[in-house]
């Protein structure tokens, strides 16, 4: 068979068993476009599992475009800790300001308005288009690309943006319009994700699509998706310096730009640094006690960390003094500082005996 003859049929044999055969997700109960936006966007990156407790608390508090336009930043970003990736939510929030400003506070239905937007490529657009206003436009990400890698056996690195525009053109060629759109989108998202997983788990025997899948059907679906090998990751020495005046400490805001950006965090310096070269930082430094070291992996970096808790005998300019429940409960750190975060509240705790 021929590329969009395999295409056609599965198509049609997703959306049937997509229809019969879909997990209960709180997005899917009622996929407006702003649930089907504020759901996606905090999909990329993370686990499904994850995301859950995060949608619910955050459409309680951001239940449309208006409250999400008019959110305090600072509450914006608590809402999202510990999803990571916060330019999404810096992103979510630009653009529902354009929504309320350019659009009437509703979300475009075509896919090309829709990428105007801040923080929507062509992915999200597409899953936009498709599932909440049933037009046929494909959303291809990584599970999609998996999906049909295998089913027409094909080599191009699934990594290059050449393969990802290739795909979608094959797509459109036999995509639905209407209900079914929105279906053979999520039912494509699906199977990636439940069904054709990566590397040698794949549950071939359950796929709607082994009849027609062509590495299954060869014996090579190991073989896919092809990918270029990952660059390596750059390893970053930092010392944080978890500073304390009486039941006080110090964060402060990071840059509005970069890692990280415009989130809190407690002060830290590059390099791994003793405890006498981290005290000769701090002016005025009653003592200094190491509390640990942590690891956390980005991208494209990793943070080797040790830390010390490092007592004033002043609050420091340059820093917000706040206790360690104000930061629990009003101040966005990053989780790659959570292991200090917890340290801040266990000696908060103590503390209290």
């Amino acid at each position: 068979m021929e590329d969009l003859e395999i295409l056609r049929a599965a198509a049609a044999r997703l959306v049937e068993w997509y229809g019969a055969s879909r997990r209960v997700l709180p997005w899917r109960q009622s996929p407006t476009p702003y649930h089907v936006w504020i759901s996606e966007i905090m999909l990329q990156q993370t686990r499904i599992e994850a995301v859950i407790p995060y949608y619910a608390r955050f459409l309680a508090e951001l239940p449309d475009v208006q409250h999400l336009a008019e959110a305090d930043e600072d509450r914006l970003m608590k809402l999202w800790e510990g999803l990571g990736y916060y330019s999404r939510a810096r992103n979510l929030q630009k653009a529902a300001k354009r929504l309320t400003a350019e659009y009437g506070g509703e979300l475009p239905r075509r896919a090309e308005e829709l990428k105007k937007l801040p923080g929507i490529g062509d992915y999200t657009a597409g899953a936009i288009a498709s599932i909440a206003y049933g037009e046929p436009e494909p959303a291809v990400d990584g599970n999609v690309l998996r999906v049909l890698s295998r089913l027409l056996a094909f080599d191009d690195d699934v990594m290059e943006q050449k393969t990802r525009r290739r795909v979608s053109e094959a797509l459109r060629e036999v995509y639905p319009r209407g209900k079914e759109a929105g279906l053979l989108t999520e039912g494509l998202m699906e199977l990636g994700e439940t069904l054709c997983i990566p590397s040698g788990q794949a549950k071939c025997e359950l796929c709607p699509l082994r009849k027609l899948c062509r590495a299954h059907l060869a014996g090579t679906v190991e073989r896919y998706p092809v990918k270029a090998p990952p660059r390596a990751r750059r390893a970053e020495e930092r010392t944080v310096l978890l500073l304390r005046c009486g039941d006080r400490w110090a964060i402060r805001r990071r840059p509005g730009k970069g890692l990280l950006a415009g989130l809190w965090e407690f002060p830290n310096e590059s390099g791994s640094l003793s405890g006498e070269e981290a005290m000769a930082l701090v002016p005025g430094a009653l003592g200094c006690v190491p509390c640990g070291e942590a690891l956390h992996v980005f991208t494209h970096v990793e943070w080797h960390m040790r830390g010390y808790v490092v007592d004033c005998a002043r609050q420091l300019p340059d820093y917000l003094w706040v206790s360690a429940q104000e930061i629990r409960e009003q101040y966005s750190v990053p989780t790659a500082l959570r292991y200090y975060q917890k340290v801040t509240e266990t000696e908060e705790r103590m503390s209290a005996l």
